[in-house]
């Protein structure tokens, strides 16, 4: 016996599909019209577009390692996370809104960057946020998805009640 999916799964499947496919499309459009290390000022003073290659792990960890196979170690590592993400996500997020829409959220960030590590053997970042000389890590819509689905499983694991126990 089949079991119907619930409209907010549905919804989850349309928010990954949606953020890949801008993820995609975003790094598409920065392959097309900005040159390698090249930077096109937005708000100056904040932010800036800057094509930037990671061919490391998260925040350009082993970015400046070299090593024999790296790319398909780093994307190996990449779909064990993804993996393990989706597991977690299946046991673990129960029925609330914020944690399943967080997963939804890192799950989509992390397929729409092994997607570049798979075709092009590295991650396309973009978006340079920076205040006078100090610039954050470059990142792109993938790692904006994860980063704010995180945030969205942590608030709801920190203030949510449900997981609170009754006292007497």
């Amino acid at each position: 016996m089949s079991q119907r999916v619930p409209p907010w799964r549905r919804l989850e499947v349309w928010l990954l599909v949606v953020l890949v496919g801008l993820d995609q499309l975003t790094k598409w459009m920065v392959l097309q019209r900005i040159p390698l290390h090249d930077t096109v000022p937005v708000i100056p003073g904040l932010l800036n577009l800057t094509y930037v290659r990671n061919t490391g792990a998260a925040f350009g960890m082993l970015n400046a390692s070299e090593f024999a196979g790296k790319p398909l170690v780093v994307a190996g590592m990449a779909l064990a996370a993804l993996l393990g993400i989706l597991w977690y996500a299946q046991r673990f997020a129960g029925e609330a809104w914020p944690s399943r829409f967080g997963f939804a959220m890192i799950a989509a960030g992390a397929v729409g960057n092994l997607i570049d590590r798979v075709l092009l053997g590295f991650v396309v970042d973009f978006v340079d946020v920076y205040a006078g000389g100090w610039h954050f890590w470059a990142f792109n819509v993938a790692d904006a998805a994860i980063s704010v689905g995180a945030m969205l499983f942590v608030a709801d694991a920190l203030f949510s009640r449900r997981h609170v126990p009754e006292t007497i």
